[in-house]
């Protein structure tokens, strides 16, 4: 009953929201709410929605609330999910997430955002994943405090509960693809000016519960770190970051042990028209019990994107190395944590993740018309680490490997169409076909190959 009764009113609100709307000019919603910015909308005529977004509450206007949110609905249809390890073939569910969130800003110094967030799942066989159901939760509260602002620099302190994203989201990600979005509690501090940013910060994890507002800190310092941005005008940006992670029960499958773990890692990118890269590298130290880290990952994302030809097709090719254990019996640990990563860092439900991996992922992108975009993929994968096994997308272990002598996991064929009605209505849609590999066959007895189906409506206002 609690479930249906907030997902109505919810929805019963976006929908009016979305009759307000009318034409109105296009804006870009962030991945992270609180990034947007409406005071813009200062001194523009008195709509409904530019009420809902810019709100003056004095008469300098420079003290003021702006609201948004969102709805989502998506239908999952899986066959053979885990390569029919579990025996339940035909699993179909719905995911429903809901979020409202309210941006307060007290003058040009201080500023509070708050945001409350539902994510729901009915029908799975199996019960909700982690990544699934969280009724009802707040997934930022902080408060901002603005050492100094002019046009060329800004510096902001930050404390309170919080989503992080940073670079492609291969280490820390907020997780937009799963129903349930990743937040930590911990303070940062920003600076920024025109062609350099920087980020400090020290974060306690957050745990994700089913309930309402059962969500907990972890009391303890998880994740730390520095994360900085320079753009060059024409070659494009260098992101260089460290990374620090502690955990008191960490699991590969060379055993379980307290973990602290270090990451020093750069990333040169450049998106747009022409010549597409993104390319990354990371090392990793530090200790797993008694064992000493020695990790690393590589990456190279390359493309063109034809600018001038129908249907702007971009032709890209990306290939990643990602350490595994060679020796689970030794003193060193091998395998690479890839810490907060994003689900969909392989493609939308990948059945691998992130850690023992060697990929090669050929895939295009078409603008079939203005509102019309489609991409295709193939992913072949194969364990970097024959003592090593196969790994979820968030980092954690599925099947042990140590047993098989096996390398070759699997190819993943996928296709996904997004259809933006409007700048605040989204339509997604993709499938996936994993052909199970040689490993997989060795290790899980009677291993069947995988189909994903998904389709997702998204309202944003």
């Amino acid at each position: 009953m609690l479930k249906s009764s907030y997902s109505i009113s919810y929805l019963l609100g976006i929908l009016m929201i979305i009759l307000f709307l009318g034409k109105l000019p296009a804006q870009a919603f962030k991945l992270l709410r609180y990034d947007e910015n409406y005071e813009y909308l200062k001194d523009s005529s008195e709509t409904f929605y530019n009420r809902v977004k810019f709100l003056p509450l004095n008469q300098e206007k420079n003290i003021y609330l702006s609201f948004g949110g969102e709805a989502r609905y998506e239908y999952v249809d899986f066959n053979n999910e885990d390569w029919g390890r579990q025996n339940i073939g035909h699993n179909n569910f719905l995911l429903q997430r809901y979020d409202i969130h309210a941006d307060f800003h007290l003058g040009q110094h201080v500023r509070v955002f708050s945001q409350l967030r539902s994510a729901l799942q009915n029908g799975r066989k199996n019960g909700p994943r982690g990544i699934d159901e969280d009724e009802l939760s707040i997934q930022n509260l902080f408060v901002d405090v603005k050492a100094f602002k002019d046009q060329d620099k800004n510096l902001v302190f930050r404390v309170g509960r919080q989503e992080l994203d940073y670079g492609s989201g291969r280490l820390i990600s907020v997780r937009e693809g799963p129903n349930a979005r990743l937040s930590f509690t911990g303070a940062k501090i920003m600076y920024y000016q025109k062609a350099f940013s920087v980020d400090a910060f020290a974060m306690m994890a957050d745990s994700i519960n089913t309930g309402v507002f059962d969500n907990t800190i972890s009391k303890q310092l998880n994740l730390w770190g520095a994360y900085s941005k320079i753009i060059f005008q024409k070659a494009g940006n260098l992101d260089v970051y460290y990374l620090g992670i502690h955990r008191d029960n960490a699991v590969f499958e060379a055993g379980m042990a307290k973990e602290k773990r270090h990451t020093v890692g750069a990333r040169f990118w450049k998106y747009g028209g022409g010549f597409i890269y993104n390319l990354e590298a990371a090392y990793q130290f530090g200790s797993f019990g008694d064992r000493t880290i020695r990790a690393w990952t590589g990456s190279v994302d390359v493309g063109y994107l034809f600018e001038n030809v129908k249907f702007k097709p971009s032709i890209n090719f990306r290939n990643d190395y990602i350490s595994g254990d060679h020796n689970k019996n030794d003193n060193k640990l091998q395998t690479f944590n890839p810490l907060y990563p994003k689900g969909g860092y392989f493609g939308f439900s990948p059945q691998v993740g992130p850690v023992n991996l060697i990929d090669i992922h050929p895939y295009i992108t078409l603008d079939l018309s203005s509102k019309l975009r489609t991409q295709a993929d193939v992913v072949f994968n194969w364990r970097y680490a024959l003592q090593d096994g196969v790994y979820r997308p968030s980092g954690a272990l599925n099947r042990p490997g140590s047993s098989s002598d096996k390398r070759y996991i699997g190819t993943a064929y996928l296709i996904n169409f997004t259809y933006s009605f409007s700048p605040y209505i989204t339509l997604v849609s993709g499938i996936q076909y994993f052909q199970k590999g040689e490993f997989i066959e060795d290790i899980i007895p009677g291993a069947k190959s995988g189909v994903f189906y998904n389709i997702r409506l998204g309202f944003k206002f």
